[in-house]
């Protein structure tokens, strides 16, 4: 039953060993400051470390958090590839249309800001996914322990490559906004408009199911 269930719960503990070996939650895990439970929200989708340390119970459950961390990491980095040329396209070429001049000061600086954080997405993710593959469990386990700055940094690895590149796309993304409403086109600027509306319907409903899950998890 055990290993029927392990292959859906991502901390389920695989055998009685690992139960018996199983430790409580250390103190320095158990109270922590506001910014640690965003941190630790947006790094692993609860405001609270107590499931990651299940999961760090069991080499089958760490198995399981590695890889779909380096699946993240992996997303981020395809990403952060194609906002990279995307932006090394757009920065080093001159408009082909009249209409949609994005080589003005606004949006040519945000390209290259964009491009910049791309780059930085890449490292910050190849450098995590490389510390993810030779990670050990108890070493894990060790640094959690200690709390405090430990526990920072730990998370921030996680979630420091996903940031830049959501900064470098939204740099992308009003690099385009402006030059769009600042277009002579009529038919450009509705379009553009549209977008926006879209743009934040969407970002809105993303912010509302997030504020939602971090209430109920507490």
């Amino acid at each position: 039953m055990i290993s029927f269930f392990s292959q859906f719960e991502l901390y389920m503990t695989p055998d009685k060993k690992a139960l018996a070996e199983e430790q409580p939650l250390p103190e320095a895990l158990r109270r922590t400051s506001l910014l640690t439970r965003v941190l630790c929200f947006l790094a692993l989708g609860r405001p609270s470390l107590e499931d990651h340390w299940k999961s760090l119970q069991s080499e089958q459950a760490f198995e399981t958090v590695r890889s779909r961390s380096c699946s993240i990491l992996a997303s981020t980095i395809t990403t952060a590839s194609v906002l990279l040329a995307t932006s090394v396209v757009f920065v080093s070429t001159g408009s082909p249309v009249p209409y949609l001049d994005y080589t003005s000061p606004a949006p040519h600086c945000l390209l290259f800001i964009s491009l910049m954080l791309a780059i930085i997405a890449m490292l910050t993710s190849g450098s995590s996914m490389m510390r993810w593959l030779h990670a050990d469990r108890q070493w894990t386990q060790e640094q959690l322990k200690q709390g405090g700055y430990f526990v920072l940094f730990y998370l921030l690895s996680i979630v420091t490559p996903i940031l830049f590149v959501n900064w470098s796309l939204h740099c992308f993304i009003f690099a385009i906004l402006i030059t769009g409403f600042c277009s002579p086109s009529t038919v450009c600027r509705v379009a553009t408009a549209f977008w926006l509306v879209t743009y934040v319907v969407n970002i809105g409903t993303i912010l509302m199911q997030s504020m939602w899950k971090y209430t109920t998890s507490r």
